[in-house]
C-alpha cells in the first residue's frame, strides 16, 4: 500500500492529495468511515472512485450498480480525458468556491461536480454510438441532481458549477475550459429548429445564477454575464452584459472573470 501511494504521490497528486484528505477525515468523523472508505480509500485510482460515486449516484430500480460502474471503468480505460477533466474541474472548484476547503469535497459532496462527471460518461457513450444508455445517464442525472446535460453536448476542462440547481445545457451547446456557472443556467435554443442551435461558450467566461443564454450566439472568452440576464445576442470578449434583455455594461474587469468569481461590475454603461 505503501510503494501504491508513492507512486500515485509522484504521478498523480490530485488523487494523492485527495487520499489523504480522506484519512484525515475517517480520523475526523469516525461515522463517515465506511462512506470514505467505500468511496475513497477503496480505490488504487481517481477513475475507479469517480466510477464508483457516479454509480452510486445515478443506480435505480431500472439499472443497477454494478452495470452502471462497469459502463463508467470502460468508459474511463477508453478515453484518458475523462479523467483529466474530473482532475482540472476538482481544481477549478476547490480554486474558485470559497466553500470548498479540501480536492476531497467535491467527489463526496458537490452535485455539480458529479453531474458534470456523469454528462463526461454519458458524452463518451454518445461518442461511441451507444445513445439510449447516454440517455439513459442524462435521464438519471437530471432526476437525481436537478443537472440537465445532453450527452452531445461539448464542455471543456476546468468547469466550475456552484450549486448547479436547474442547471440546462443544449445538445448543440460548446462550452469552453475554465468556465464558472452558477444554478439556474440555461444554454439553450430559441425555437424548434433541429440544426446548431444552442450557444458557444467561450473560456474562462463567468456565467451569473440564473442566466440564459440562447440561440446559436457567441460568447466571448473572459466575459460575465450577469444574474439573470437574458442573452440573446453575441458577446464579445473580455465584455460584461446584463439585463433583460441583456447588454454591454462596460468591461469584463479582469484577465479571468470565471476563476476571479467577481460578479460585481461598476463601468460605465454603453448606449442601449
Amino acid at each position: 500500500m505503501a510503494e501504491t501511494k508513492t507512486n500515485l504521490s509522484e504521478f498523480d497528486p490530485v488523487w494523492s492529495r485527495i487520499m489523504d484528505e480522506a484519512e484525515d477525515a475517517v480520523q475526523e468523523e469516525p461515522l463517515l468511515g465506511g462512506m470514505v472508505h467505500y468511496s475513497v480509500l477503496h480505490h488504487p485510482t481517481i477513475e475507479r472512485a469517480l466510477s464508483y460515486r457516479i454509480a452510486v449516484k445515478l443506480t435505480s430500480g431500472e439499472i443497477s450498480e454494478q452495470i452502471l460502474r462497469e459502463i463508467c471503468d470502460e468508459a474511463y480505460a477508453s478515453d484518458p480525458e475523462l479523467a483529466l477533466a474530473a482532475r482540472a474541474d476538482i481544481v477549478a472548484v476547490y480554486e474558485r468556491d470559497p466553500a470548498c476547503h479540501r480536492f476531497l469535497q467535491p467527489l463526496l459532496f458537490f452535485k455539480g461536480f458529479q453531474a458534470l462527471q456523469s454528462y463526461r460518461v454519458a458524452n463518451w457513450l454518445f461518442r461511441q454510438g451507444r445513445r439510449d444508455l447516454a440517455f439513459l445517464f442524462q435521464m438519471r442525472c437530471s432526476e437525481v441532481f436537478g443537472v440537465d446535460i445532453h450527452p452531445a453536448a461539448h464542455i471543456g476542462r476546468g468547469i466550475m458549477i456552484d450549486h448547479a440547481h436547474s442547471i440546462v445545457i443544449g445538445e448543440t451547446a460548446r462550452v469552453g475550459n475554465n468556465v464558472s456557472m452558477l444554478h439556474s443556467v440555461t444554454l439553450g435554443g430559441t425555437g424548434k429548429e433541429e440544426e446548431d442551435r444552442h450557444p458557444k461558450i467561450g473560456d474562462g467566461v463567468l456565467i451569473g445564477a440564473g442566466a440564459k443564454v440562447l440561440g446559436n450566439i457567441r460568447v466571448g472568452s473572459c466575459s460575465r454575464i450577469a444574474a439573470g440576464s437574458v442573452v440573446l445576442d453575441e458577446v464579445p470578449p473580455c465584455k460584461t452584459v446584463a439585463g433583460v434583455p441583456a447588454r454591454i455594461v462596460g468591461e469584463a474587469g479582469c484577465d479571468q472573470p470565471s476563476v476571479s468569481m467577481d460578479h460585481l461590475f461598476g463601468g460605465t454603461a454603453s448606449d442601449p
